[in-house]
């Protein structure tokens, strides 16, 4: 797995007020987290200042960005740190974008299809797997509740998924 590859922490969704004042959507752990760090984007992007909305999202200075014009031509944009920046895990932690793209197999080893996605409805990370595609057409995709009885193994090469979990997709 290579430990360089950008991983996303906000996208800018618009700008706020005149001075070049962004609002952005977290996708980490909040405002605490987005503070850790300085540089964004290879460092195109010089954090100044940040504070919560309030609102779940925040607002953010950027020493490149001078006016509302310069903040409105950053909407979309995505705001990455290298993997290699993000603070260690613990034992039985993970990173979202650690999991995505990794390929999924039974626990009897039959080839289930690649993570796309991570989500959290509010009981826990749920996993999303889309199986091969068939004939040119996208294969079907299927959650998985990232728990120890349904993915009771995973590593940076594969996630293992309980074969009755996958059954029923």
């Amino acid at each position: 797995m290579g430990t360089d590859r950008a991983v996303t922490l906000a996208a800018v969704t618009g700008a706020h007020g005149v001075g070049g004042e962004v609002r952005l959507k977290l996708f980490g752990e909040g405002v605490a987290a987005l503070r850790r760090y300085r540089a964004f984007n290879d460092s195109s992007l010089t954090l100044e200042k940040l504070k919560d909305d309030g609102k779940g999202g925040a607002i953010a200075r950027f020493a490149e960005v001078g006016d509302r014009t310069a903040a409105e031509r950053l909407r979309g944009t995505a705001l990455t740190v290298p993997r290699s920046a993000l603070p260690p895990l613990g034992e039985g932690e993970y990173y979202h974008a650690d999991l995505i793209g990794l390929p999924a197999v039974s626990d009897s080893g039959e080839a289930l299809g690649t993570c796309i996605a991570v989500d959290n409805f509010g009981a826990g990370d749920v996993l999303e797997i889309q199986r091969p595609a068939i004939e040119g057409k996208p294969g079907k995709r299927f959650m998985v509740p990232m728990r120890v009885e349904a993915v009771p193994e995973w590593d940076e090469e594969r996630l293992v998924i309980a074969a009755v979990y996958a059954d029923e997709a």
